[in-house]
Protein backbone atom coordinates (compact mmCIF):
# COMPACT_ATOMS: atom_id res chain seq x y z
CA UNK A 1 0.00 0.00 0.00
CA UNK A 2 1.07 3.04 -0.56
CA UNK A 3 3.40 4.19 1.97
CA UNK A 4 3.37 8.29 1.95
CA UNK A 5 0.48 10.78 2.15
CA UNK A 6 -1.12 10.97 -0.60
CA UNK A 7 -3.45 13.52 0.25
CA UNK A 8 -0.80 16.66 -1.52
CA UNK A 9 0.79 14.18 -3.85
CA UNK A 10 -0.07 12.32 -6.80
CA UNK A 11 -0.35 8.79 -6.79
CA UNK A 12 2.90 7.05 -8.67
CA UNK A 13 1.14 4.24 -11.07
CA UNK A 14 3.08 2.01 -13.03
CA UNK A 15 2.02 0.80 -15.82
CA UNK A 16 2.76 -2.83 -17.01
CA UNK A 17 1.82 -3.50 -20.81
CA UNK A 18 2.13 -0.90 -23.18
CA UNK A 19 0.23 -2.18 -26.01
CA UNK A 20 -3.22 -0.88 -27.43
CA UNK A 21 -4.95 -0.84 -24.40
CA UNK A 22 -1.82 -0.18 -21.75
CA UNK A 23 -0.44 3.19 -24.27
CA UNK A 24 -3.99 4.06 -23.96
CA UNK A 25 -4.18 4.40 -20.25
CA UNK A 26 -0.71 6.08 -20.21
CA UNK A 27 -2.01 8.58 -22.40
CA UNK A 28 -5.73 8.96 -20.22
CA UNK A 29 -3.31 9.05 -16.71
CA UNK A 30 -1.26 11.82 -18.53
CA UNK A 31 -3.83 14.42 -19.77
CA UNK A 32 -7.26 13.15 -18.41
CA UNK A 33 -7.19 12.09 -14.69
CA UNK A 34 -6.65 13.95 -11.79
CA UNK A 35 -4.68 12.87 -8.94
CA UNK A 36 -2.11 10.30 -10.36
CA UNK A 37 1.12 10.42 -12.80
CA UNK A 38 2.48 7.54 -14.87
CA UNK A 39 5.92 7.15 -12.90
CA UNK A 40 6.90 3.57 -14.21
CA UNK A 41 6.12 1.62 -17.49
CA UNK A 42 7.14 -1.77 -18.43
CA UNK A 43 6.74 -3.71 -21.31
CA UNK A 44 7.94 -6.83 -22.92
CA UNK A 45 9.17 -4.77 -25.26
CA UNK A 46 11.67 -3.55 -23.79
CA UNK A 47 12.58 -0.86 -26.48
CA UNK A 48 8.90 0.24 -26.98
CA UNK A 49 8.65 1.08 -22.63
CA UNK A 50 12.02 3.29 -22.74
CA UNK A 51 10.55 5.25 -26.12
CA UNK A 52 7.47 6.01 -23.81
CA UNK A 53 8.84 6.69 -20.77
CA UNK A 54 11.02 9.43 -22.45
CA UNK A 55 7.75 11.39 -23.49
CA UNK A 56 7.00 11.63 -19.73
CA UNK A 57 8.29 13.81 -17.42
CA UNK A 58 9.69 12.04 -14.46
CA UNK A 59 8.65 8.38 -16.16
CA UNK A 60 11.13 5.16 -15.59
CA UNK A 61 11.00 2.17 -17.78
CA UNK A 62 11.60 -0.80 -15.26
CA UNK A 63 12.91 -3.92 -17.82
CA UNK A 64 11.18 -6.58 -15.03
CA UNK A 65 7.84 -6.19 -14.55
CA UNK A 66 7.89 -7.49 -10.67
CA UNK A 67 11.00 -5.27 -10.01
CA UNK A 68 8.59 -2.37 -11.37
CA UNK A 69 5.53 -3.61 -8.96
CA UNK A 70 8.20 -3.95 -6.20
CA UNK A 71 9.74 -0.53 -6.79
CA UNK A 72 9.33 2.04 -3.57
CA UNK A 73 8.38 4.99 -5.56
CA UNK A 74 5.87 2.90 -6.81
CA UNK A 75 2.18 3.45 -5.00
CA UNK A 76 -0.18 1.40 -7.80
CA UNK A 77 -0.56 -0.91 -10.53
CA UNK A 78 -2.29 -1.01 -14.17
CA UNK A 79 -2.09 -4.13 -15.38
CA UNK A 80 -2.47 -4.34 -19.11
CA UNK A 81 0.05 -7.10 -19.60
CA UNK A 82 -0.99 -10.43 -21.46
CA UNK A 83 -3.86 -12.70 -19.61
CA UNK A 84 -1.53 -15.39 -18.97
CA UNK A 85 1.36 -13.41 -16.60
CA UNK A 86 -1.37 -11.96 -14.56
CA UNK A 87 -1.09 -14.69 -11.72
CA UNK A 88 2.21 -13.86 -10.81
CA UNK A 89 1.76 -10.25 -10.92
CA UNK A 90 -1.17 -10.02 -9.18
CA UNK A 91 0.48 -12.15 -6.68
CA UNK A 92 3.41 -10.40 -6.45
CA UNK A 93 0.81 -6.72 -5.97
CA UNK A 94 -0.42 -8.41 -3.28
CA UNK A 95 2.69 -9.24 -1.59
CA UNK A 96 4.02 -6.01 -1.75
CA UNK A 97 1.11 -4.63 -0.96
CA UNK A 98 0.06 -2.40 -3.68
CA UNK A 99 -3.07 -1.74 -5.26
CA UNK A 100 -3.94 -2.64 -8.64
CA UNK A 101 -6.33 -2.51 -11.59
CA UNK A 102 -5.92 -5.84 -13.61
CA UNK A 103 -7.43 -5.63 -17.26
CA UNK A 104 -9.27 -8.82 -17.97
CA UNK A 105 -8.95 -11.73 -17.65
CA UNK A 106 -7.93 -12.00 -13.75
CA UNK A 107 -5.97 -14.59 -14.79
CA UNK A 108 -6.56 -17.14 -17.45
CA UNK A 109 -7.69 -20.57 -15.50
CA UNK A 110 -10.41 -20.88 -12.77
CA UNK A 111 -7.65 -22.83 -10.44
CA UNK A 112 -5.24 -19.32 -10.68
CA UNK A 113 -8.83 -17.16 -9.88
CA UNK A 114 -9.39 -18.58 -7.22
CA UNK A 115 -5.94 -18.63 -5.59
CA UNK A 116 -6.05 -14.85 -6.05
CA UNK A 117 -9.33 -14.24 -4.69
CA UNK A 118 -8.32 -16.44 -1.68
CA UNK A 119 -4.87 -14.53 -1.16
CA UNK A 120 -6.23 -11.15 -1.65
CA UNK A 121 -9.14 -12.29 0.82
CA UNK A 122 -6.20 -13.20 3.46
CA UNK A 123 -4.92 -9.93 3.04
CA UNK A 124 -8.37 -8.85 5.04
CA UNK A 125 -8.13 -5.88 2.84
CA UNK A 126 -9.30 -5.58 -0.98
CA UNK A 127 -6.54 -4.35 -3.71
CA UNK A 128 -7.72 -5.58 -6.92
CA UNK A 129 -9.83 -3.77 -9.38
CA UNK A 130 -10.68 -5.73 -12.38
CA UNK A 131 -10.99 -3.75 -15.72
CA UNK A 132 -14.60 -4.17 -16.61
CA UNK A 133 -14.99 -0.83 -17.81
CA UNK A 134 -18.62 -1.07 -19.08
CA UNK A 135 -19.91 -0.64 -15.08
CA UNK A 136 -18.58 2.73 -15.83
CA UNK A 137 -19.95 3.67 -18.82
CA UNK A 138 -23.64 6.13 -18.70
CA UNK A 139 -26.05 3.71 -20.13
CA UNK A 140 -24.80 0.69 -18.75
CA UNK A 141 -25.56 2.58 -15.00
CA UNK A 142 -28.79 4.06 -16.45
CA UNK A 143 -29.98 0.76 -16.89
CA UNK A 144 -28.58 -0.58 -13.79
CA UNK A 145 -30.47 2.19 -12.27
CA UNK A 146 -34.06 1.29 -14.13
CA UNK A 147 -33.56 -2.23 -13.02
CA UNK A 148 -32.92 -1.07 -9.44
CA UNK A 149 -35.19 1.14 -8.83
CA UNK A 150 -37.63 -1.31 -9.76
CA UNK A 151 -39.91 0.73 -12.44
CA UNK A 152 -40.20 -1.78 -14.87
CA UNK A 153 -40.86 -5.13 -12.35
CA UNK A 154 -38.77 -8.17 -12.29
CA UNK A 155 -36.08 -8.30 -14.98
CA UNK A 156 -36.69 -11.67 -17.28
CA UNK A 157 -34.68 -11.61 -20.13
CA UNK A 158 -31.68 -9.89 -21.75
CA UNK A 159 -30.79 -9.67 -25.11
CA UNK A 160 -27.09 -8.54 -25.89
CA UNK A 161 -25.19 -7.99 -29.45
CA UNK A 162 -21.93 -7.76 -29.73
CA UNK A 163 -20.15 -7.09 -32.79
CA UNK A 164 -16.47 -6.16 -33.96
CA UNK A 165 -15.62 -5.16 -37.68
CA UNK A 166 -12.93 -7.19 -37.52
CA UNK A 167 -10.01 -9.02 -35.46
CA UNK A 168 -6.38 -10.08 -35.45
CA UNK A 169 -5.47 -13.23 -37.92
CA UNK A 170 -4.38 -15.19 -34.40
CA UNK A 171 -8.36 -15.02 -32.84
CA UNK A 172 -9.67 -17.88 -32.99
CA UNK A 173 -13.05 -19.22 -31.61
CA UNK A 174 -11.87 -19.64 -28.16
CA UNK A 175 -10.72 -15.73 -27.84
CA UNK A 176 -14.51 -15.06 -28.95
CA UNK A 177 -16.12 -16.33 -25.65
CA UNK A 178 -12.78 -15.41 -23.38
CA UNK A 179 -12.11 -11.91 -24.66
CA UNK A 180 -15.74 -11.10 -26.11
CA UNK A 181 -18.40 -13.28 -24.45
CA UNK A 182 -16.58 -12.10 -21.06
CA UNK A 183 -17.83 -8.60 -21.20
CA UNK A 184 -21.68 -9.85 -21.56
CA UNK A 185 -20.79 -12.42 -18.96
CA UNK A 186 -19.73 -9.05 -16.48
CA UNK A 187 -22.72 -7.49 -18.17
CA UNK A 188 -25.15 -10.01 -16.93
CA UNK A 189 -24.12 -10.31 -13.31
CA UNK A 190 -23.79 -6.35 -12.63
CA UNK A 191 -27.27 -5.51 -14.29
CA UNK A 192 -29.30 -8.89 -12.92
CA UNK A 193 -27.05 -9.09 -9.42
CA UNK A 194 -27.31 -13.11 -10.23
CA UNK A 195 -24.88 -15.81 -11.10
CA UNK A 196 -24.50 -17.75 -14.04
CA UNK A 197 -24.83 -21.14 -13.90
CA UNK A 198 -25.17 -22.78 -16.99
CA UNK A 199 -23.39 -21.71 -20.46
CA UNK A 200 -24.25 -23.20 -24.29
CA UNK A 201 -22.61 -21.99 -27.43
CA UNK A 202 -24.12 -22.24 -30.85
CA UNK A 203 -22.66 -21.96 -33.92
CA UNK A 204 -24.45 -20.53 -37.11
CA UNK A 205 -23.79 -21.08 -40.42
CA UNK A 206 -20.21 -19.37 -40.60
CA UNK A 207 -19.43 -15.99 -42.06
CA UNK A 208 -18.09 -17.35 -45.34
CA UNK A 209 -15.74 -13.46 -45.18
CA UNK A 210 -14.29 -14.15 -42.17
CA UNK A 211 -10.69 -16.80 -41.59
CA UNK A 212 -11.29 -20.44 -42.53
CA UNK A 213 -11.64 -22.40 -38.85
CA UNK A 214 -13.17 -19.08 -37.15
CA UNK A 215 -16.43 -20.09 -35.80
CA UNK A 216 -18.11 -16.43 -36.58
CA UNK A 217 -21.13 -15.93 -35.84
CA UNK A 218 -21.10 -17.30 -32.20
CA UNK A 219 -24.45 -17.31 -30.22
CA UNK A 220 -24.15 -17.98 -26.35
CA UNK A 221 -27.85 -18.33 -24.26
CA UNK A 222 -27.06 -17.71 -20.22
CA UNK A 223 -28.78 -19.09 -17.86
CA UNK A 224 -28.96 -17.65 -13.96
CA UNK A 225 -29.58 -19.32 -10.80
CA UNK A 226 -32.68 -16.92 -10.61
CA UNK A 227 -34.09 -18.45 -13.88
CA UNK A 228 -33.45 -15.38 -15.92
CA UNK A 229 -31.93 -15.67 -19.55
CA UNK A 230 -29.87 -14.18 -21.39
CA UNK A 231 -28.52 -14.65 -25.09
CA UNK A 232 -25.70 -13.17 -26.85
CA UNK A 233 -24.76 -12.78 -30.36
CA UNK A 234 -21.29 -12.48 -30.86
CA UNK A 235 -20.14 -11.66 -34.27
CA UNK A 236 -16.30 -10.54 -34.63
CA UNK A 237 -15.46 -10.19 -38.24
CA UNK A 238 -18.60 -7.98 -39.07
CA UNK A 239 -16.73 -5.70 -41.08
CA UNK A 240 -18.92 -2.71 -40.47
CA UNK A 241 -17.89 -1.11 -36.82
CA UNK A 242 -18.24 -1.69 -33.47
CA UNK A 243 -21.87 -2.23 -32.08
CA UNK A 244 -22.65 -3.00 -28.47
CA UNK A 245 -26.50 -3.42 -27.38
CA UNK A 246 -28.49 -4.82 -24.33
CA UNK A 247 -32.27 -5.04 -24.14
CA UNK A 248 -33.71 -5.48 -21.29
CA UNK A 249 -37.23 -7.67 -20.93
CA UNK A 250 -38.87 -6.95 -17.91
CA UNK A 251 -42.71 -7.62 -16.37
CA UNK A 252 -43.81 -4.11 -17.10
CA UNK A 253 -41.59 -2.96 -20.13
CA UNK A 254 -38.35 -3.06 -22.09
CA UNK A 255 -35.42 -0.73 -22.41
CA UNK A 256 -32.32 -0.91 -24.61
CA UNK A 257 -28.97 0.77 -24.71
CA UNK A 258 -26.34 1.00 -27.29
CA UNK A 259 -28.33 2.63 -30.44
CA UNK A 260 -25.84 5.45 -30.80
CA UNK A 261 -28.82 7.34 -31.74
CA UNK A 262 -26.94 10.70 -30.21
CA UNK A 263 -26.55 11.54 -34.38
CA UNK A 264 -29.53 10.35 -36.22
CA UNK A 265 -30.00 11.44 -40.09
CA UNK A 266 -32.60 11.33 -42.98
CA UNK A 267 -31.79 11.33 -46.27
CA UNK A 268 -31.90 10.50 -49.79
CA UNK A 269 -32.67 7.26 -51.51
CA UNK A 270 -34.54 6.70 -48.23
CA UNK A 271 -31.92 6.45 -45.52
CA UNK A 272 -32.08 6.72 -42.00
CA UNK A 273 -29.39 6.46 -39.30
CA UNK A 274 -27.11 7.54 -37.73
CA UNK A 275 -22.89 6.69 -37.21
CA UNK A 276 -21.56 3.57 -35.63
CA UNK A 277 -18.52 4.10 -33.64
CA UNK A 278 -15.56 2.16 -35.38
CA UNK A 279 -13.94 0.42 -32.14
CA UNK A 280 -13.93 -0.51 -28.47
CA UNK A 281 -12.17 2.97 -27.73
CA UNK A 282 -14.56 5.69 -28.95
CA UNK A 283 -17.72 3.90 -27.41
CA UNK A 284 -16.15 3.22 -24.27
CA UNK A 285 -13.94 6.03 -24.00
CA UNK A 286 -15.48 8.04 -21.76
CA UNK A 287 -16.16 4.62 -19.33
CA UNK A 288 -12.38 4.18 -18.93
CA UNK A 289 -12.05 7.53 -18.02
CA UNK A 290 -14.87 7.47 -15.55
CA UNK A 291 -12.91 4.62 -14.24
CA UNK A 292 -9.47 5.03 -13.64
CA UNK A 293 -10.86 8.02 -12.65
CA UNK A 294 -12.55 6.40 -9.68
CA UNK A 295 -10.03 3.90 -9.18
CA UNK A 296 -7.55 6.24 -8.59
CA UNK A 297 -9.50 7.98 -5.87
CA UNK A 298 -10.53 4.69 -4.38
CA UNK A 299 -6.84 4.33 -3.81
CA UNK A 300 -6.01 7.70 -2.38
CA UNK A 301 -8.32 7.49 -0.01
CA UNK A 302 -7.59 3.88 0.57
CA UNK A 303 -5.95 4.62 3.90
CA UNK A 304 -8.50 5.84 5.56
CA UNK A 305 -10.97 3.11 4.30
CA UNK A 306 -8.90 0.36 4.52
CA UNK A 307 -10.48 -0.49 0.62
CA UNK A 308 -8.52 0.31 -2.35
CA UNK A 309 -11.62 -0.30 -5.15
CA UNK A 310 -14.10 1.32 -6.66
CA UNK A 311 -15.69 -1.32 -9.11
CA UNK A 312 -15.81 -4.88 -9.55
CA UNK A 313 -13.38 -7.11 -7.65
CA UNK A 314 -11.48 -10.27 -7.90
CA UNK A 315 -14.62 -12.28 -7.36
CA UNK A 316 -16.29 -10.48 -10.10
CA UNK A 317 -12.74 -11.48 -11.88
CA UNK A 318 -12.95 -14.94 -10.84
CA UNK A 319 -16.78 -15.77 -11.57
CA UNK A 320 -16.20 -14.62 -14.99
CA UNK A 321 -13.58 -16.71 -15.73
CA UNK A 322 -15.47 -19.69 -14.36
CA UNK A 323 -18.28 -18.74 -16.87
CA UNK A 324 -16.42 -18.19 -19.87
CA UNK A 325 -14.38 -21.86 -18.92
CA UNK A 326 -17.83 -23.16 -19.23
CA UNK A 327 -18.43 -21.66 -22.14
CA UNK A 328 -15.09 -22.98 -23.87
CA UNK A 329 -16.72 -26.30 -22.42
CA UNK A 330 -19.74 -25.57 -24.86
CA UNK A 331 -17.96 -24.33 -27.83
CA UNK A 332 -16.86 -27.78 -28.09
CA UNK A 333 -19.73 -29.73 -26.96
CA UNK A 334 -22.49 -28.11 -28.56
CA UNK A 335 -24.09 -28.68 -25.32
CA UNK A 336 -24.82 -26.40 -22.50
CA UNK A 337 -22.37 -26.90 -19.58
CA UNK A 338 -22.94 -25.96 -15.99
CA UNK A 339 -20.69 -23.33 -14.69
CA UNK A 340 -18.64 -24.50 -11.53
CA UNK A 341 -17.80 -22.30 -8.77
CA UNK A 342 -17.33 -22.11 -4.96
CA UNK A 343 -19.47 -20.69 -2.57
CA UNK A 344 -18.77 -17.53 -2.23
CA UNK A 345 -19.56 -17.54 1.38
CA UNK A 346 -16.44 -19.68 1.66
CA UNK A 347 -14.11 -17.23 1.48
CA UNK A 348 -15.10 -14.50 4.01
CA UNK A 349 -13.96 -11.11 2.50
CA UNK A 350 -14.07 -12.62 -0.97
Amino acid sequence: MPDHNLSDQDLRVAVLGVGLMGADHVARIGSRISGARVAVVNDYVTEKAEQLAATIPGCRAIADPLEAIADPAVDAVVLATPGPTHEKQLLACLEHRKPVLCEKPLTTDIDTSLEVVRREAELGTRLIQVGFMRRFDDEYAHLKALIDGGELGAPLLLHCVHRNPAVPDHFDSVMTVRDSLVHEVDVTRFLLDDEITSVQIVKPQPNSLAREGLFDPQIAILETAGGRHVDVELFVTTGVAYEVRTELVAEKGSAMIGLDVGLVRKGAPGVWGGTITPSFKERFGRAYDTEIQRWVDAVRRGAETGNYVDGPTAWDGYAATAVCEAGVQALQSGQPVAVTMVDRASIPGA
